[in-house]
């Protein structure tokens, strides 16, 4: 059953609020005494971080550990038990280089103050529809270029993989972002780009999953988790591959009637179709309007606060809405603690937390 999954045992221990106790309640693995559930503001966010070294203090003690249970790791050749040097940096005797604790964190090199960047999580993931450079610039006292450079490292924490593999029911969809031709003067018009044109429109295709998961109250709630990602175009020789890689075989995979669907069931899948050509949009528990429901928070987000976006850059927009759809139940507290983690290397995929979350 897909909520026995590990993505379901992360996802309800999230809800149950054992993320954070399990993850930065350290102490009986390395003795860390910040607890990052108390950061449930701005304000307690600030108040905690008030100079660079206590940043880096908290960085060292997630990565490494504190006290007699430290052990600093070498980022270059991976040699444990690297020393504190007098300048407060880390010395390695087994390739003799010198080393902060930045390296190999999306803070390395920086020259803005560590606060900001937490901020700058903060503020991305406690947005419901997200934040813009230049209301972030305004908010951090910085350029707006710095800010763009800035939220697109973060969203550099976002990457989707095929380590969760859909199963259960998931429907699948597209949309195509861009080309409203009626806001152009007449002259200007790209002719024929209506429906499924990509002329000057660009598709994305998306699969939703529907799953359950036990809130803090015991009580079983629905639950959906989706996967997204930019696409050279809608044909079966496109998408059908995707949906191989990221939905487990015999899933049940509901869609509408666009021709590129056809054959899934000789792949091994449940196939159900929804005919919206036919006006038809619910039969039973037959219908895509939970991933269309992403889609419209995803143009929400482009059009309220982004207002455009480029196709060199849409993947990386697509991949915070993601993130932040599945990680909806989290306190603001907790996404921005499991950011945190993402942000200096302790979390590269979301299973190797899932995992440790089952073991607990």
């Amino acid at each position: 059953m897909a909520q026995n999954r590990l993505l379901y045992v992360y996802k309800t221990a999230i809800n149950a609020g054992l993320f954070v106790n399990l993850q930065y309640n350290l102490k009986e693995k390395f003795g860390v005494m910040i607890n990052f559930k108390k950061f449930n503001s701005i304000i307690s966010l600030t108040s905690y971080f008030t100079s660079d070294e206590k940043c880096k203090q908290v960085i060292v003690e997630s990565r490494w550990g504190v006290g007699n249970e430290q052990d600093v790791v070498c980022p270059y050749c991976g040699k444990h038990h690297c020393k504190m040097s007098k300048n407060g940096r880390f010395h390695c005797t087994e390739c003799n280089k010198n080393f902060s604790c930045l390296v190999g964190t999306i803070f390395e090199n920086t020259k803005l103050p560590l606060i900001k960047w937490f901020l700058a999580m903060y503020f991305i993931s406690s947005h419901k529809k997200g934040i813009s450079s230049h209301q972030l610039s305004r908010d951090l006292s910085v350029t707006q270029s710095t800010a763009w450079y800035m939220l697109q490292k973060v969203r550099l924490l976002y990457p989707q993989t095929d380590a969760d593999v859909f199963d259960g029911t998931v429907e699948c969809d597209e949309v195509y972002i861009g080309g409203k031709e009626k806001w152009k003067h007449k002259s200007m018009r790209t002719p024929k780009t209506q429906g499924r044109s990509t002329k000057t429109k660009t598709p994305v295709f998306g699969m939703m999953e529907r799953s359950t998961f036990t809130n803090s109250k015991g009580e079983v709630e629905p639950i959906t988790y989706v996967h997204a990602f930019v696409v050279e175009n809608t044909n079966r020789a496109t998408l059908q591959p995707i949906i191989q890689q990221f939905v487990a075989d015999g899933s049940r995979v509901i869609t509408d009637e666009l021709s590129a669907y056809n054959g899934l069931a000789e792949l091994g899948y449940t196939h159900a179709v929804v005919a919206h050509g036919a006006e038809e949009y619910a039969n039973g528990d037959v219908f895509t309007n939970s991933i269309e429901g992403f889609w419209s928070h995803f143009r929400r987000m482009i059009v309220g606060c982004y207002h455009d976006v480029s196709d060199e850059h849409l993947q990386q927009y697509i991949d915070e809405a993601v993130y932040r759809w599945n990680t909806r139940k989290m306190s603001e507290s907790e996404r921005f603690a499991h950011m945190f983690d993402k942000s200096i290397g302790l979390v590269r995929k979301w299973s190797e937390i899932r995992v440790g979350l089952e073991a607990a």
